[in-house]
């Protein structure tokens, strides 16, 4: 069935039909579409514009139409619908008859795909973020088991300085981290609802657009109608989020591909990943990484290709934008199953840690610790750096490292160098001296790793059930403190204080419904305390406590704060969170503040506790 045909005295030629239906891949938009439909269906009872009957037909037939959907997802392809819209409508009018007809009131196939697609496009970018802190958990599981393995460093593709692969692989957190970033960035910009846009100049239905807006879990409705239905920025800013994203994968997998050759070897991978050739016996081959790096062009290919089909595009809806799917659906899900397959090969990818050290020691990668030692003994830098570059040729010469040159050869460069370069010379003293922050450090690397692991806790609560606390929560968290202050266990706090404080709160949620919050108050020494803590008994038990902690935990260091405390009658769960038992008498801000009010102030039964960030 079309959706167009009034107008039309002949059907469509078959050729036409083929080019032009797009149900083949936009199929998997159906969930969307009938969530859009359902929301829909309830704005227009509430304009006036159905009967609260019909929305009870729309709704229970678009219910069981997605759980039949859910069951079987290629069902719509069992059809010869033009689009995902045609076959949605196509159902519910063979379900429930004329009732299905008033559904498209006020809407149009434009505001529709515009929904439908961010919808799609909101549920897989938080695929993407959660398969990324996957792959960053494994990241940072490597740095762990190998944060004081020796490792050639390169630039150039030459051998510069030794580093420790705890240090490699944290480049590679950084990185990812980097991308989880970018993507809550385009879904942040991409919560925004054109439904009730229309062609492009709006909707004649009574509709409370931002009402709409929130029931489909938007943050609000688009502004204009023209860039509702034209707007495919969201499509770039995800297809670039991919394509920078398989960007550093492809940089990683280089990487693993050099350092497990043959002039490397140091890292070796289980058979597991890898591959052999069918001529040459001996080969083991490293084709999982080599799919990642090749499958990066791909991605990048469909962020161009959209750039280009929407360059000079004018408004509003045009065919062209049809194009806006199969390369997105490519490109992320290619991005998705690259995140996975990483994660799933770091676990079986090892260092040769005596092979990796000795490739370390080679090059003269221990040139700058000499250079930095004869600035030690007053050399200037530009000289000492000079004077290393003798001393190295002199080593090539004899065919030595610069630790084998005798003294007397380091004297007929530089009279300064003494018994003790010998020491400043061997790789483990060069390393242990970068423990600035950043550096290749085992201590700076082992800093890192907690800073990282912090950091993905954090991330974790985010992606799952704790966000940061908005006005709209005010009445759930005073019920929630209410409830714990009834119990003994908090201090009482009255609306508008929380009001006031709205920003220092985080909450946690189940299925949209708040169940626990927290609060990180920071007092006017830089100390930091998280209280208010608690969840309603039915949430309890969840680990929802623990997300809260770590998401004002990572909160707390984004401010620049180093110390976190908290004071409870339940030390052991804080315990496991890493906190430290600490003396009440150490917190002089809590107690001036808080203590003297306090109904338990002469018989009090908490411990105090500390996090140092």
């Amino acid at each position: 069935m079309s959706l167009w045909g009034g107008r039309f005295s002949e059907p469509s030629a078959a050729e036409f039909k083929q080019f032009n239906d797009s149900l083949r891949f936009d199929y998997v938009l159906a969930p969307f579409d009938l969530q859009a439909s359902k929301a829909w269906a309830g704005a227009l009872q509430q304009a006036g514009l159905i009967s609260t009957d019909e929305n009870q037909q729309l709704q229970q037939a678009l219910t069981a139409l997605a759980k039949q959907v859910a069951k079987q997802p290629e069902l719509p392809l069992q059809s010869d619908a033009e689009d995902i819209h045609s076959w949605v409508e196509a159902q519910l009018i063979e379900q429930i008859g004329a009732t299905a007809k008033k559904l498209h009131t006020g809407r149009s196939r434009n505001d529709l795909v515009a929904t439908d697609l961010r919808l799609f496009c909101k549920q897989f970018a938080q695929h993407l973020v959660t398969a990324n802190l996957a792959a960053i958990e494994n990241l940072l599981s490597f740095a762990q088991t190998y944060q004081d393995a020796m490792l050639p460093g390169y630039t150039h593709l030459q051998r510069a300085q030794p580093i420790v692969a705890g240090h490699w692989a944290m480049a590679y957190v950084s990185m990812l981290q980097r991308d989880v970033s970018r993507l809550r960035e385009t879904i942040r910009r991409l919560d925004v609802s054109p439904l009730g846009s229309g062609a492009l100049a709006g909707t004649t239905a009574a509709i409370d657009r931002e009402a709409l807006a929130h029931e489909l879990g938007f943050r609000h409705a688009c502004e204009n109608s023209l860039d509702g239905v034209s707007d495919r920025d969201f499509v770039l800013d995800l297809l670039n989020a991919a394509s920078t994203g398989m960007l550093h994968l492809s940089r990683l997998a280089e990487d693993v591909i050099f350092y497990c050759s043959g002039e490397s070897g140091c890292f070796s991978m289980s058979d597991k990943i890898s591959s052999g050739s069918s001529l040459m016996p001996q080969k083991k081959n490293p084709d999982l990484f080599e799919l990642l790096r090749g499958k990066t062009g791909r991605v990048m290919g469909h962020q161009h290709a959209m750039q280009i089909t929407l360059k000079g595009l004018p408004l509003a809806y045009n065919k062209d934008m049809q194009e806006d799917k199969e390369g997105l659906f490519d490109a992320l899900h290619a991005y998705l199953q690259c995140l996975q397959m990483l994660a799933f090969a770091m676990p079986e990818l090892k260092v040769n840690k005596e092979h990796a050290a000795l490739q370390a020691a080679l090059g003269y990668s221990n040139a700058t610790e000499l250079a930095d030692y004869l600035v030690s003994k007053g050399v200037p830098f530009r000289d000492a750096h000079h004077l290393t570059g003798e001393l190295v040729v002199k080593a090539q010469q004899q065919g030595v490292a610069l630790e084998q040159l005798t003294l007397d050869d380091f004297k007929q460069v530089c009279d300064l160098v003494d018994n003790d370069v010998y020491a400043t010379l061997d790789l483990a003293y060069g390393l242990q001296q970068r423990k600035a922050m950043g550096g290749t450090a085992p201590s700076a690397v082992k800093v890192a790793i907690k800073h990282a692991q912090d950091w993905l806790h954090a991330a974790e609560a985010a992606s799952k059930h704790v966000r940061q606390a908005r006005l709209s929560d005010v009445d759930k968290i005073c019920e929630l403190i209410a409830y714990w202050a009834d119990q003994g266990e908090n201090l009482p706090r009255d609306k508008a204080d929380i009001l006031q404080a709205i920003q220092s709160f985080a909450v946690a949620e189940i299925d949209d419904e708040v169940v626990g919050c927290a609060a990180l108050y920071v007092y006017s020494t830089g100390l930091a305390e998280i209280r208010s803590l608690g969840l309603f008994p039915s949430a309890q038990g969840k680990g929802l406590g623990a997300e809260l902690v770590a998401f004002l935990l990572w909160k707390a260091r984004e401010l620049g704060i180093t110390r976190t405390i908290v004071l409870t009658r339940v030390p052991e769960f804080f315990g496991k969170l890493n906190f430290r038992l600490t003396l009440k008498e150490k917190l002089p801000e809590k107690v001036m503040k808080d203590c003297d009010l306090c109904p338990r102030k002469h018989n009090c039964d908490e411990t105090a506790l500390e996090y140092l960030l």
